[in-house]
């Protein structure tokens, strides 16, 4: 009579042959084509409380200069971020709303990432906050509201340097963001 595996022989062969596939399969996709976002249409106002939309018209484009390769692109003037893959491809973008201090030109790097929510400067709760720099003394980091709620148009006088996203936004930089990615600020 042959000698039986015992059941942990067994569930170990099918956890380790389960994770190569899964390995084999994200190597796959990554190097397949990515989606890319497109633009949002201009916000209908000015105001400080609007949401940025999600509608579709023509992709958005991503700044010239704003280097090359895997980054997050922020664009100061047009309150936008784009998530650029390593071939240059927009995988992502999306309008935010700013803080007060905005950071100035020039690339930097995600650095502390802090999932837990907590409270930010404005008294609003935010989540997947993603530090990059810091002006003027205020820490500059992307995080979007717990709630999914737009940020008031100040926090009572203070200097904040959070920018903040659309929650699903916010998901979708989380994923991407990951210590070390580059970030490019342009004007």
């Amino acid at each position: 009579m042959p000698a039986r595996l015992p059941s942990w022989a067994w569930v170990s062969g099918l956890t380790v042959g389960a994770i190569a596939t899964v390995g084999v399969l994200t190597v796959q996709a990554d190097q397949g084509p990515h989606p890319t976002a497109a633009a949002t249409k201009p916000r209908p106002s000015a105001s400080a409380d609007a949401r940025p939309t999600q509608e579709e018209t023509a992709p958005a484009r991503v700044p010239d200069g704003s280097g090359t390769g895997r980054r997050i692109v922020y664009s100061v003037g047009q309150d936008r971020v784009w998530l650029v893959d390593a071939s240059d491809a927009t995988r992502r973008s999306f309008t935010v709303w700013p803080g007060t201090v905005d950071p100035a030109p020039g690339a930097y790097s995600v650095g502390t990432r802090r999932e837990e929510p907590t409270t930010g400067s404005d008294g609003v709760r935010i989540e997947q906050i993603m530090y990059f720099g810091q002006e003027d003394g205020v820490w500059i980091a992307f995080s979007n509201a717990v709630d999914g709620s737009s940020p008031p148009p100040s926090a009572a006088g203070a200097q904040t340097g959070g920018i903040r996203l659309p929650k699903a936004d916010g998901d979708a930089l989380w994923e991407f963001g990951t210590p070390g990615t580059t970030v490019t600020v342009v004007e």
